[in-house]
């Protein structure tokens, strides 16, 4: 008989991302993670103090996983990797961007990520109170677009039909701007789709004006 696999914080944490990225953080229960590492549910308060213990932890392994800036270097190109790289992780884990945006996060990794974005404005020149408006400024817009893009309701091959079913209730007569834009969306002319970097692009655009009138 193979040896049992310790049980340990990090593989407790491990096994509740697993767990809440197939059912949602919200149905993430003590018992159902210890079904899943094979453990008493009492077991696990060993290693995890209580519910909120454990959803700060695997907030902070989500964002272990997002790119870290690094200061002293191109300041634009290291915080539009870093907003790309959170999009793409948070599309991933798809129940983190709520838990991020709702609790106080201060795990290693989380610390770890805004002493260097923090690091990464302040050494472009930046004051701290710039540079903390705009680290908010460009999450608001990760965590925006992020949870839209997740809860919207059609996926970017159903705009076509969509907007071809909706064109009779915005006629041009009365929604002239709108019956437009949907009728590039059915001819094909424009997706539909939102761009993530579009909005990040004119933050940074605007934060690069800022830094110039200095």
């Amino acid at each position: 008989m193979p040896p049992r696999t310790p049980l340990t914080r990090e593989r407790i944490l491990r096994a509740a991302v697993e767990l809440a990225d197939r059912e949602g953080a919200t149905a993430l229960s003590m018992r159902k993670l210890a079904k899943a590492v094979g453990v008493e549910a009492m077991s696990l308060y060993n290693h995890v103090a209580n519910k909120d213990d454990l959803l700060d932890g695997i907030v902070d392994l989500v964002v272990a996983e997002i790119y870290v800036p690094r200061p002293g270097g191109d300041w634009r190109a290291e915080l539009s990797r870093r907003a790309t790289s959170a999009h793409e992780v948070l599309l991933t884990h798809r129940w983190a961007t709520a838990l991020i945006g709702s609790r106080v996060n201060v795990g290693p990794a989380m610390l770890r990520y805004v002493e260097a974005t923090l690091g990464c404005l302040v050494t472009a020149g930046f004051t701290y109170e710039q540079a903390d408006r705009a680290w908010n400024a460009i999450d608001s817009h990760i965590y925006g677009f992020t949870l839209q893009a997740i809860n919207f309701p059609l996926e970017p091959t159903e705009f076509a039909s969509a907007a071809a079913r909706f064109l009779p209730l915005i006629p041009p007569e009365t929604h002239p701007h709108m019956h437009a834009l949907s009728t590039q969306v059915i001819n094909g002319t424009h997706s539909g789709t939102a761009d993530f970097t579009f909005g990040l692009d004119l933050l940074l655009d605007g934060l690069d004006r800022l830094l110039q009138q200095k």
